[in-house]
């Protein structure tokens, strides 16, 4: 299952660079109501906006590697792995968005490393 790791960590990364691409088209975007009104008026923009457009992209790709990924791997052991999702997702927020990264989340991704570590090695 090991050998497969390289597929596993490219769909995982697809699927966090969608996040962070539609999180940038949100940036520029702004903020907007959940009435009517207010979706009815960013919804042109969303619809225009690249980034949203990347990500929405990267989520199709990501769906089609991760279906590879399940049609040669267990799912006990693939599935854990999307949490590196999380890990590469908090370190671009930090870097690139420069949002806030406490030492109690910085503690929360060193134990996700470490169960991701304990079930790669399983593989």
């Amino acid at each position: 299952m090991i050998r497969y790791l390289p597929l596993i960590l490219t769909g995982v990364f697809l699927n966090a660079i969608a996040q962070l691409l539609l999180k940038q088209g949100m940036l520029r975007i702004g903020s907007f109501s959940m009435e009517a009104a207010g979706i009815l008026a960013v919804a042109p923009r969303v619809a225009t906006n690249g980034f949203v457009w990347g990500g929405l992209l990267s989520y199709v790709v990501s769906v089609g590697v991760w279906l590879l990924v399940l049609s040669r791997v267990d799912v006990s052991y693939a599935y854990p792995m999307v949490s590196l999702g999380y890990v590469f997702a908090v370190i671009v927020a930090w870097a690139v968005f420069h949002e806030n990264v406490s030492l109690l989340r910085v503690v929360g991704v060193l134990v996700v490393c470490l169960g991701i570590y304990v079930i790669a090695r399983t593989g």
